[in-house]
C-alpha cells in the first residue's frame, strides 16, 4: 500500500465538557464512551453527570491562537471529541455559551462543530445569534436515512465559513449530490469527510461507498478528505498483510462478492483507489 501520506485535518481537539447520550446508528459503537468508562468516568447516558473543566481548561485555545497570530497561520480545532455541543441539557447551557465567547476571542482558529443533533442547533443557540467566520459546522450522516434528516438543517445555516459532512462510520451508501451544489439560501456542503468504523465490533464499510462519495465531490468541485478504511479493509488491498488467522467477512451485493478482512486501522490504511484523499475546503 505504501507509504501513510496522512495530513492533520485538525491541529487542536477542545471538549468543552465530557459526556454524552446516543442518539442514531453512529453511535453504537462509540470510541468517545469506550475511552471514558476505561478511564472511569461515569458520563454517558441522560441521567449521568457531566465532566466540566477548569479554567486552565479553558484557557488552552486562547494560546493557541496567540501561537497561531505570532506564527501567521490558521489552527483547525476539533470540538468535541467526547461530547456534542449541542446535546440538549439544561446544564450545558453555560458552558455552550462560554464555548461561543471563547471562539470569538480565537479568531486565528478555524472551530470545527460536528454534532448529530444539527435539527436542534439553531434551538441552542442565542437569540439571533450568528456563526463567526472562523466556525465550520459539520453533521454526522452515516446513511442516507441520516442524510435525509439531518441534511436540510446543515445547508440552513449561512455564515459559518464551512459546512461539512462526517461519513464516519459510513454505514451504507450514500447520495449526497443535491447537497454538493448552491440551494435555495445559496449554499451548499463545503467539504465531505468518510471514513469506516474501528474498535470492538465494527461493522463493515463497502468499498464501493466511499468511492462512490469521492466521485460526487469531484463532479460538484467539493473537496473529499478519506479519513481510514477502519477494521475492515478491501481483500485485494491488505493481502500482504494477512495472517492465517485474520478474520475474512463476505458480502454479496448485486450478484458479486466483496471480500473485507479485518485486520485493524493501522494495517487496513487510508488509500482509496490507489489514492489519499487529502483534500481540504479554502476558507478566509
Amino acid at each position: 500500500m505504501g507509504k501513510d501520506s496522512r495530513i492533520e485535518w485538525t491541529h487542536h481537539t477542545f471538549n468543552p465538557w465530557w459526556g454524552c447520550v446516543k442518539v442514531s446508528a453512529a453511535c453504537d459503537h462509540c470510541y468517545a464512551e469506550a475511552w471514558a468508562k476505561r478511564l472511569g468516568e461515569q458520563v454517558w447516558g441522560p441521567l449521568s453527570e457531566r465532566r466540566f473543566f477548569g479554567d486552565s481548561h479553558w484557557n488552552e485555545p486562547l494560546k493557541w491562537n496567540r501561537e497561531a497570530n505570532a506564527e501567521g497561520v490558521r489552527r483547525r480545532v476539533f470540538c468535541a471529541s467526547m461530547a456534542d455541543v449541542f446535546e440538549n441539557r439544561k446544564d450545558l447551557i453555560p458552558q455552550r455559551l462560554r464555548l461561543l465567547e471563547l471562539i470569538e476571542k480565537t479568531p486565528q482558529l478555524d472551530w470545527l462543530l460536528l454534532t448529530k443533533r444539527i435539527h436542534l442547533v439553531r434551538k441552542q443557540l442565542p437569540k439571533g445569534y450568528e456563526f463567526p467566520r472562523n466556525v465550520w459546522l459539520g453533521a454526522t450522516v452515516e446513511d442516507q436515512d441520516a442524510a435525509s434528516k439531518r441534511l436540510e438543517y446543515l445547508v440552513d445555516f449561512k455564515t459559518p465559513s464551512v459546512r461539512f459532512l462526517s461519513c464516519e462510520p459510513l454505514l451504507g451508501a450514500l447520495d449526497v449530490r443535491k447537497y454538493l451544489v448552491p440551494g435555495k439560501r445559496s449554499t451548499r456542503v463545503d467539504w465531505v469527510i468518510a471514513g469506516g468504523e474501528s474498535g470492538a465490533g465494527s461493522r463493515a464499510m463497502e468499498p464501493a461507498w466511499p468511492l462512490a462519495l469521492q466521485r460526487q465531490c469531484a463532479d460538484a468541485g467539493v473537496p473529499f478528505h478519506f479519513k481510514q478504511w477502519g477494521h475492515w479493509a478491501p481483500l485485494e488491498q491488505v493481502a500482504n498483510v494477512l495472517t492465517k488467522s485474520t478474520p475474512i467477512q463476505v458480502l454479496h451485493r448485486d450478484g458479486t462478492e466483496i471480500s473485507l478482512a479485518g485486520i485493524g486501522k493501522g494495517k487496513a490504511g487510508r488509500s482509496l483507489a490507489g489514492k489519499f484523499w487529502d483534500q481540504f475546503p479554502q476558507t478566509m
